[in-house]
């Protein structure tokens, strides 16, 4: 017969061992990026050096359009972008929306767009965006639109953008109507 104390210890090695098989169980992993929506690994071993969070074009027919989306820099050092490409389009420029002499005009954007250490850099209507120019195909809302960002000193950063109606702003990306 077991003595009381003898009894308290295996109660309580069983449900120590009880609690280590349930913490050893299936693995439980992170979400990680997709592929297409990073570039090359930070100080932080796994975390992209440099992400874009909800990815959007602005739906049109061929003609011109932009693309929008949050720029994440997930290191300890200031990232440039200098350039942006997509099947979409033959011409594609980095653009920002300035004060002109009175008006609100777009214009590509010197040096490029800086996304500072461990911060955001939001490209919005109305704001910096990536202009496509010669749209060769209409773009319709769910559409499914690939980018690739040129990245100053640093592997691309490609990703996938979503076709998105959108009224605001009374962006045209027309010529002429800048």
């Amino acid at each position: 017969m077991f003595s009381r104390h003898a009894f308290s210890r295996s109660a309580l090695l069983l449900a120590a061992a009880l609690l280590m098989a349930g913490c050893g169980g299936e693995p439980t992993t992170a979400a990680a990026p997709a592929p297409s929506a990073s570039t090359s690994a930070s100080a932080d071993a796994g975390v992209p050096a440099l992400t874009i969070t909800d990815p959007w074009v602005k739906t049109t027919g061929k003609a011109m359009t932009a693309a929008f989306g949050t720029l994440v820099n997930n290191t300890d050092a200031a990232i440039t972008i200098v350039a942006g490409a997509t099947p979409l389009s033959p011409t594609v420029e980095l653009h920002e929306v300035v004060e002109s002499g009175g008006k609100m005009v777009m214009r590509p954007k010197e040096g490029g767009f800086v996304v500072p250490a461990r911060g955001t850099h939001q490209l919005q209507p109305g704001g910096d965006h990536i202009m496509l120019m010669g749209v060769t195909d209409e773009v319709k809302p769910g559409a499914r639109i690939p980018f690739t960002l040129t990245v100053k000193d640093g592997r691309p950063l490609e990703f996938t953008a979503v076709g998105k109606d959108f009224a605001g702003g009374k962006e045209d990306y027309q010529p002429g109507h800048q």
